[in-house]
């Protein structure tokens, strides 16, 4: 039998940390089977992405393409963590401008396959023009995206009869192709910015149209998530894309690189913490790269996490758009009153690193999926405060899996209460 030839494999993420750490994961185990591997994104943010493996340096090359610069974009902002939510629609701006510079990569190197993620709407045509094969990588649930809908529905918009999401409502409701039963929606409070589009916002497509396009156009989906964990929804999946849908797993981070800290004084000062507290009963609060607590939400997490008496962990960050970091939110008298039994922590942190530390018993997530993954692979217990993009969804998923609970809170404004979180 002739062993299978190797493949030169692109790989083009949104620009968004949740979506490099799963592509770049994905990469590496592409590469462990021979195949070679041209990961592309921006300057910044390949500088961010963890050190290749001395065994896959030449089987993986990361190729660099400068973000143009485009009205409303801040300057060096080249990813969804350096931006407010309002300036998403001008990176997907620059992102599209992009097309370019890919479209001359592709036609030089001429790859076998692209791996592509949703945004890039008009990447699979110009691959598809060049005979090169096509995959959707999808880093969201099954379930959240059965949510979503078929390429037509998603496209389709107000056209499509009834299945026509064109308000926040449309959101909340159980989608009548659910074949099963499930209360997986929206809250009112998770839709409605994205459904309010400014004139700044109108650079190109809607996301629904993004995926809608990106999925159609592909020859295969490929999910970050397993049949055993939700075989329903890969089975609905199947039927809605009519094309073939490939779970590809978790993709769990490897805790050896999942940085490269192994005596940085702001991780020892961490771990010294840590190891003096009792085993499963410190909370870990982060509420991932994206999403930005307003003051008064914030104030309300604090006095909550005060009020629990239990010990914690919060990483904290600084706003883009705002001269104060979230630690100078806080507050007055907080860091005072909490000393000792509160650790706060201002920047980015080695996660994987804290949540395998045995003092941690809860996190308190927003529910990215990355941040799910990395607990429940580490067997930790969830309470969720979702935000914003999937969310929402995750958090139903996860309280129907009974491995979570969700923060109880007002659905129409989203508001919560310090009484809410400390009992949670």
């Amino acid at each position: 039998m002739e062993k299978s030839k190797s493949l030169h494999i692109v790989m083009f993420p949104w620009l968004a940390m949740g979506h490099f750490i799963p592509f770049f994961r994905l990469s590496k185990l592409l590469a462990l089977k021979g195949h070679k591997i041209s990961f592309i994104s921006t300057p910044r943010n390949l500088s961010k992405l963890p050190k290749i493996p001395p065994n896959l340096s030449s089987q993986i090359t990361l190729i660099s393409f400068s973000l143009p610069t485009v009205p409303n974009l801040p300057a060096l902002a080249e990813s969804s963590m350096d931006i407010t939510h309002n300036q998403q629609q001008p990176l997907k701006h620059a992102l599209d401008l992009l097309q370019p510079q890919l479209a001359s990569f592709l036609q030089s190197s001429k790859p076998d396959w692209i791996i592509y993620d949703y945004a890039s709407h008009w990447l699979p045509s110009v691959a598809a023009q060049l005979g090169i094969s096509r995959a959707f990588f999808a880093v969201f649930t099954a379930a959240c995206l059965s949510f979503m809908g078929s390429p037509s529905t998603l496209i389709g918009g107000g056209d499509d009869g009834d299945n026509a999401r064109s308000t926040a409502e449309d959101f909340t409701k159980i989608p009548n192709w659910f074949p099963f039963e499930s209360n997986l929606a929206y809250r009112l409070h998770e839709v409605t910015k994205y459904i309010e589009r400014t004139d700044e916002d109108n650079f190109g497509p809607p996301d629904t149209v993004r995926f809608g396009v990106t999925i159609q156009q592909s020859d295969v989906v490929i999910v970050r998530s397993s049949t055993e964990f939700e075989p329903d929804w890969f089975n609905l999946l199947g039927e809605l894309y009519e094309k073939p849908v490939i779970p590809v797993g978790f993709l769990p981070p490897i805790l050896e690189e999942s940085d490269e800290i192994q005596d940085d004084e702001k991780w020892v000062a961490v771990k010294t913490w840590l190891n003096k507290q009792r085993v499963n009963s410190v909370v870990y609060v982060a509420m991932g790269t994206e999403v930005h607590l307003s003051k008064e939400e914030l104030s309300e997490l604090a006095i909550g996490l005060e009020k629990s008496g239990l010990p914690f962990i919060w990483v904290l960050k600084n706003s883009p758009g705002t001269g104060e970091s979230e630690l100078e939110m806080l507050p007055n008298g907080f860091k005072e009153r909490v000393k000792g039994r509160g650790f706060l922590y201002l920047g980015w942190v080695p996660q994987v690193k804290i949540l395998s530390q045995e003092s941690i018993g809860g996190f308190l997530t927003h529910c990215g999926w990355n941040s799910v993954i990395e607990a429940l692979g580490l067997g930790r217990v969830l309470i969720m405060l979702p935000m914003l993009n999937d969310q929402g969804l995750n958090a139903r998923l996860l309280n129907e899996k009974k491995v979570g609970l969700e923060i109880p809170r007002n659905e129409l404004d989203g508001w919560f209460t310090s009484e809410a979180v400390a009992e949670s």
